[in-house]
């Protein structure tokens, strides 16, 4: 793929592609990547909307719950306020990775005052996040070969 945004779309159609389990295995990959510890999938039935914990990190030791949304269409302003009542008491923070986006509302509730905040990873996004990290994206860099005509001209007037 070239550098516009194509590759993003594929990718997009990749993970949609992946069973819910799949899709929160692939999530605790990312975290782990990402520098996250202690990473485990809860998922499954009787969740309570949280597909995993994890530790951001052994110097900060916060414990975040991640939920794992494979939509092409966007997460609204209840999901956001639903899975803030299923970790709080359980955990310090929260994690939404999407395949798809935001709206306006989503990211208000996510970074309410006053409420435990919810970091939201929407799709494009998870695609840089999978490409930083090279977790199934790999980027080629081509070597372009160019003369430099201006070092070549310092030697015309040599003796």
């Amino acid at each position: 793929f070239a550098a516009g945004a194509e590759w993003k779309e594929v990718l997009q159609g990749r993970l949609i592609a992946l069973s819910p389990s799949g899709f929160e295995h692939f999530a605790a990959a990312l975290l782990r990547a990402a520098g996250y510890i202690d990473v485990k999938v809860t998922g499954g039935t009787g969740d309570g909307g949280i597909d995993g914990l994890a530790i951001q990190s052994r110097i900060d030791p916060v414990t975040v719950a991640f939920q794992c949304k494979r939509y092409q269409g966007s997460v609204g302003a209840p999901e956001v306020r639903d899975f803030r009542g299923s970790f709080i008491g359980r955990c310090e923070r929260g994690l939404i990775i999407t395949t798809g986006i935001f709206t306006r509302s989503a990211k208000e509730e996510a970074t309410r005052t006053g409420a435990h905040p919810v970091r939201l990873i929407d799709g494009d996004t998870l695609c840089d996040l999978l490409k930083e990290h090279e977790l199934g994206v790999h980027t080629e860099m081509i070597p372009r070969v160019t003369i430099d005509d201006a070092y070549f001209d310092q030697f015309e007037d040599s003796p």
